[in-house]
């Protein structure tokens, strides 16, 4: 038929008009596992909730066009959930094959779809997550800009902290030592691990290392969960002679209640939202005003498009944002923030990847590479168990 004397297809609207230019003709998922150097304990280690950590299993997503675009990213999984986030990834991951790129929430909302039954938080929306970052990814290469800039940047650097040095396992002079050299690389601020069985214990180090680092540098401190709701407010109160920027995790994860009365009652700002699995479950905290700083993970919410949905609505409520981990992906999210953030150093991942993020002058840089800025190594393809390839 003519233009003009078809009539409408609703189907034809949904899969794409003619503003579309490219495909998705390859989708590539891979299941890699880092090990980590030394077992790592924190406060659920202590509390007997959990084993040492000694690995890490990712999810990687590699999406390739009809035009030969391009685009990574990644999920993951500590102790537990890494094979479950593969395995629903490969039953989905089929139906981007055709799809524009471009249309990154259309093609959210078909994933969400396809795994309907499983629900839209934890294992099926971090499986979307590595498959929605790599979207980004290429969209970002594609435009020739970091994705912060495609997002719209607000800044070309971040306020950064250090966690990798601070968790229990390592004795006090080894975390101040850890502490120096972050400071030294250019990193601004400390966070260290609380919630030890023995309240003595976490104040004893939280002590040592404000001594150490002196009044001036940030200091934060993580309780992982693990107290309760007397605890906290008692620990809290006590905390605040140290001057932290923040405690996080004080209570459990769900206790929005418990979160607020902290928030209200402390002079210390409260963090929390890493082990949230989706936007919804942020959105509790703030409603009930249970934070002062939010900590999404974007791998673990769904990826960019609900961090970007979460994001605004925190920004609305007034909230700093402090990212959860994979800073790789979070220093783009961040500087796209409208409030000054800050976001969580780890040297974990650098294996998995051939370029560095720079730190100087307390800030992590904004990559000026395009898109998240980063290409597997040799080392990550070596670790990879498991591949499988859609076209």
């Amino acid at each position: 038929m003519s233009l003009g004397t078809s009539s409408p297809d609703p189907l034809a609207a949904l899969s794409g008009g003619a503003a579309t230019s490219d495909r998705i003709r390859q989708v590539t998922l891979s299941t890699l596992t880092l090990p980590l150097a030394t077992p790592i304990s924190d406060a659920k280690v202590l509390t007997g909730r959990q084993k040492p950590m000694t690995e890490i299993v990712f999810l990687f997503a590699e999406v390739r066009t009809d035009d030969g675009h391009h685009g990574i990213g990644f999920s993951y999984s500590k102790r537990a959930g890494g094979p479950a986030q593969y395995a629903h990834a490969k039953e989905i991951a089929g139906n981007l094959i055709g799809e524009d790129p471009s249309d990154i929430g259309r093609i959210y909302q078909k994933l969400l779809w396809a795994g309907a039954s499983v629900g839209r938080s934890g294992v099926a929306t971090q499986a979307i997550a590595a498959i929605d970052i790599a979207l980004y990814d290429l969209k970002a290469k594609r435009a020739e800009l970091p994705l912060a800039k495609l997002l719209g940047a607000y800044r070309d650097s971040v306020r950064t902290y250090n966690t990798s040095g601070g968790f229990l396992q390592a004795p006090i002079e080894e975390v101040k030592e850890r502490a120096t050299l972050s400071l030294a690389d250019g990193i601004g601020g400390i966070k260290i691990k609380v919630g030890h069985p023995d309240s003595r214990v976490d104040l004893a180090r939280v002590a040592a290392v404000r001594e150490h680092l002196g009044p001036d540098v940030p200091l934060m401190v993580d309780a992982n969960q693990q107290w309760d709701r007397p605890t906290a407010m008692r620990m809290g109160r006590i905390l605040e002679q140290y001057g932290l920027v923040w405690i996080e995790e004080p209570l459990d994860a769900y206790d929005a209640e418990g979160h607020a009365q902290l928030a209200a009652a402390l002079d210390t700002s409260i963090a929390t939202g890493e082990m949230l699995s989706s936007v919804a479950e942020h959105v509790s905290l703030i409603e009930h005003r249970s934070v002062d700083i939010i900590q999404p993970d974007a791998p673990r919410i769904g990826g960019i498009t609900p961090f970007l949905r979460l994001a605004h609505l925190a920004d609305q409520a007034g909230l700093q944002l402090a990212p959860h981990f994979a800073m790789e992906i979070h220093v783009h999210l961040a500087a796209a923030y409208p409030r000054e953030p800050w976001v969580e150093h780890f040297e974990w991942l650098n294996p998995l990847f051939n370029e560095r993020l720079e730190t100087e002058g307390g800030r992590m840089l904004v990559p000026a590479r395009p898109g998240l800025g980063f290409t597997l190594s040799e080392q990550a393809l070596a670790w990879v168990s498991e591949s499988i390839e859609f076209s």
